[in-house]
């Protein structure tokens, strides 16, 4: 009797504390005695992304990802201050807790996950690959042609390794210029400093905007790496960890069931199918489970800034001037890798 009154107790200890009155973690607890989220962008700008605006207001993809978390946490996408963070800054910025929160395109990496500062990468926003952009006056066809060439590259970064290991593996030689700031960066490739300017594609794509002659340069069709992009945030608070994961994992199950901002109060009211209904709470706990400010939190997002095909087509896709192509960011039922686990 005694032993099955103490899985009793268990039992309704977990009932009351494992399904949506835990505890805040730290952080969070942190987010909102503060009363806003601090979110950590590539700085000073990074077109498509992340830029102010002639406002001095942040917009982008990654901007967006951030908001809808402020939409989970707070009820409100205006409870975000944003943080120009550079490549080498960015991760000391998160462990010191200047920021809460890192979207700026960010690699999740095993040793990112796993050194001292322990990251967490709740969730893949976008899925990428390193790429080589060259002055299209080189007639060059192939980033196995490029052996000798002068490479632009940022210091501390995947994209460093990667390069390294690219012309390692293929036998070639190359001279780094390396270079912290994204903006002086791309202003030496610009100017002639150096042959090549390697980063993420669509880092590359961003950044061809803003040269001076943007059709004189093309990126080669290699990818060199395989670069799975996400928010960051620290070990150690498993709710922060879940309030960003679910978010995006929200903005992917609200495309792939036809969920947009046009409709969703529509499909809130008149939806049969028990996913829908889930996601935006019209039946189910998932947003207390979560600890979200509000049970209808996934409606308030997409009526606020849509699914994410939505957002993605808004700031990157082909009636931007980066004009991306879906391709690997699109979700599953249409060729993609984009996949949302379970919301029950």
């Amino acid at each position: 009797m005694n032993r099955l009154s103490v899985l009793a107790a268990a039992a309704a200890a977990f009932m009351t504390f494992g399904i949506g009155e835990a505890l805040a973690g730290r952080d969070l607890d942190q987010i909102r005695s503060r009363n806003v989220l601090r979110c950590g962008v590539q700085g000073p700008s990074n077109p498509g992304f992340g830029v102010p605006d002639s406002q001095g207001r942040w917009q982008g993809f990654n901007v967006e990802i951030c908001r809808a978390v402020a939409i989970t946490i707070f009820n409100d996408p205006a409870r975000v201050e944003f943080v120009p963070v550079t490549t080498q800054s960015r991760f000391p910025a998160l462990a010191a807790g200047e920021v809460d929160i890192l979207s700026n395109n960010s690699t999740w990496t095993l040793t990112r996950d796993t050194n001292v500062n322990r990251f967490n990468f709740p969730a893949i926003v976008f899925y990428d690959g390193q790429a080589v952009m060259v002055p299209r006056r080189l007639n060059v066809a192939s980033a196995r042609q490029l052996n000798g060439a002068t490479v632009c590259v940022q210091p501390g970064t995947t994209t460093e390794m990667n390069l390294a290991d690219y012309f390692r593996q293929n036998n070639l030689r190359f001279t780094p210029v390396v270079i912290a700031d994204l903006d002086e960066l791309r202003r030496a490739y610009d100017s002639g400093r150096c042959d090549v300017f390697t980063n993420d594609f669509a880092v590359l794509a961003a950044q061809r905007t803003l040269l001076g002659r943007p059709a004189d340069h093309v990126i080669l069709p290699e990818r060199i790496s395989k670069e799975p992009l996400g928010p960051v945030v620290r070990q150690g608070d498993e709710e922060l960890t879940n309030i960003v994961a679910w978010t995006v994992f929200g903005l992917i199950d609200a495309e792939e069931f036809g969920i947009t901002a046009a409709n969703v109060e529509q499909m809130a009211s008149t939806a049969t199918d028990p996913r829908i209904r889930r996601l935006l709470g019209a039946e189910g706990n998932m947003g207390e489970s979560l600890g979200a400010a509000n049970p209808q939190y996934m409606r308030t997002i997409i009526r606020t800034l849509g699914n994410y095909g939505e957002i993605f087509e808004r700031h990157l896709g082909a009636q931007t001037p980066l004009q991306l192509e879906r391709g690997q960011n699109n979700i599953w039922t249409r060729g993609g890798l984009l996949y949302s686990p379970p919301a029950r």
